[in-house]
């Protein structure tokens, strides 16, 4: 159960603010989903005739071979990523050592473009600035998929949920931690022991995420975002701003 935050924030409601699932009775049941039809290749254009051409007495040098443009298939020890909001830039800096699972999970869903499209869907700064939460797709077949692709749980490794740094929200159970995380907007020091490692911290736009829109508070059901994807918090909170592009920074 969902508890509005007040003046007298306590350790106990913080830390629900950030569990995933902590929903109302109320909430609407799951909507069935459907399946897309599969798209279908282009036609190939009609082929024509070429007239052949001599053989010359020398072959031509071999063209170089273009650059690489892809991701390694494993997480780099400290990897950078670029957010493009609806506000402004956000970058990112991770770290494998501060929490291991958790790194190499996001680097996967970065690949996969999973963030792209995607609301901060809780921004709390009343009564006082607390966090911007993000990580549900867009579509809701892809939420299916991951709602409960769970990771384990990284021990603390030293760092704290101060102003810029980012964590994995999850269900107050083991192994809970999916694909939502948060950027912490002060310091919240209290959910280190609460198992909230951080796993990046906002090198740049920091300024940005302050304006990230934080009039609908905690309205918006994770439920419905599930089972309606953007189509429910565009037509029901329409001034939520969201994640243009999220992708690792190639060096």
């Amino acid at each position: 159960m969902r508890k509005q935050l007040t003046l007298t924030l306590t350790l106990t409601a913080a830390a629900c603010a950030l569990l995933i699932g902590c929903s109302s009775p109320n909430e609407s049941k799951k909507a069935e989903e459907k399946s897309s039809p599969p798209a279908t290749a282009p036609a190939e254009p009609p082929k024509t005739a070429v007239a052949p051409t001599p053989t010359p007495a020398t072959p031509p040098p071999a063209a170089p071979a273009p650059k690489k443009n892809t991701l390694p298939d494993k997480a780099p020890d400290v990897f950078k990523v670029n957010m493009d909001t609806s506000k402004g830039l956000v970058v990112l800096e991770c770290h494998k050592a501060w929490a291991p699972h958790g790194a190499d999970h996001l680097y996967e869903l970065l690949k996969l473009h999973f963030f792209d499209d995607a609301r901060f869907f809780r921004v709390i700064r009343s009564p006082r600035p607390f966090m911007a939460q993000f990580g549900m797709n867009g579509t809701p077949a892809t939420n299916a998929v991951w709602a409960n692709a769970n990771i384990l749980d990284d021990p603390p490794a030293g760092q704290h949920n101060t102003r810029g740094m980012v964590s994995y929200g999850q269900t107050g159970a083991p192994n809970s931690r999916s694909t939502q995380l948060f950027i912490n907007f002060a310091d919240n020091s209290f959910l280190d022991a609460q198992g909230f490692p951080p796993v990046c911290t906002v090198t740049t736009g920091m300024d940005v995420a302050d304006e990230l829109y934080s009039g609908y508070g905690e309205t918006p059901q994770q439920g419905l975002i599930g089972s309606q994807g953007n189509a429910y918090l565009t037509s029901q909170f329409p001034r939520l701003d969201y994640i243009k592009k999220a992708a690792v920074v190639l060096q």
